[in-house]
């Protein structure tokens, strides 16, 4: 039934908790699937008045170029926990930001669905600071399942 799985990862346990889930689905299907670990990361917030310092592009550059290394090697380690359970998996980190990111992958790539972790915030703390999972919901074209996080 699903080929190609999509986890988004920010790094965090409660991010992982969606990794049983997704063991139990591609051992479900009768195909074999591909699971891509995929993490976004955005890129340093520029001032208006960057352009006239080299410097501080060259520090911004620096700074995405280390994050993009500490994002891989993360992804990487918890590609090898799976893998070390016999599962194909990949691994790639998108720059930009995380939903319209995560979204466009997944259309770009002929995922067939995504698996991701929601905080369960509600409320104000929801409204101020938005949610990733719920914004892949409503732009993905293809199945998301959300799994609630515990604290």
């Amino acid at each position: 039934m699903y080929h190609k799985i999509m986890v988004p990862l920010d790094g965090s346990q409660l991010a992982e908790c969606v990794l049983p889930h997704v063991r139990t689905i591609a051992r479900g299907c009768s195909d074999p699937v591909s699971i891509v670990l995929l993490r976004a990361i955005e890129p340093p917030l520029q001032h208006a008045d960057d352009y006239t310092f080299t410097g501080d592009q060259q520090q911004r550059e620096k700074e995405l170029s280390d994050r993009k290394a500490a994002s891989d090697d993360y992804l990487n380690q918890v590609a090898q926990r799976l893998r070390g359970e016999g599962m194909s998996v990949e691994t790639q980190v998108v720059i930009g930001k995380a939903a319209e990111s995560l979204s466009d992958f997944a259309e770009q790539n002929e995922v067939d669905l995504i698996v991701i972790a929601t905080h369960g915030r509600s409320g104000i703390s929801r409204w101020v600071r938005g949610s990733v999972a719920d914004r892949i919901l409503q732009s993905a074209h293809v199945p998301v399942m959300m799994v609630r996080a515990t604290q």
